[in-house]
């Protein structure tokens, strides 16, 4: 224990109430943890990406958002 009466934890941890719900619990932990987002990484990390297909993935989004940029700025079409 700490100075302060709370158990030293390492990582994303939640703590419960008394009379508080196992499942409210759970929730709010897989809240933090789509926060933190480590999971995406862990995801990310899972197999090996070669490095012009990480080019690739990276240049068809910035041409997506590119895209959506200029769509956004577009006059709307006449109705006539």
């Amino acid at each position: 224990m700490r100075e302060n009466n709370t158990p030293r934890s390492f990582g994303t941890t939640v703590y419960l109430r008394d009379g508080e719900d196992v499942n409210r619990a759970l929730r709010k932990f897989k809240n933090k943890v789509e926060d933190s987002g480590k999971l995406k990484d862990l995801q990310k990390k899972e197999f090996y990406e070669k490095p012009t297909t990480t080019r690739k993935r990276k240049a068809s989004a910035a041409k997506a958002r590119w895209q959506k940029k200029l769509k956004d700025q577009q006059l709307p079409k006449k109705f006539y």
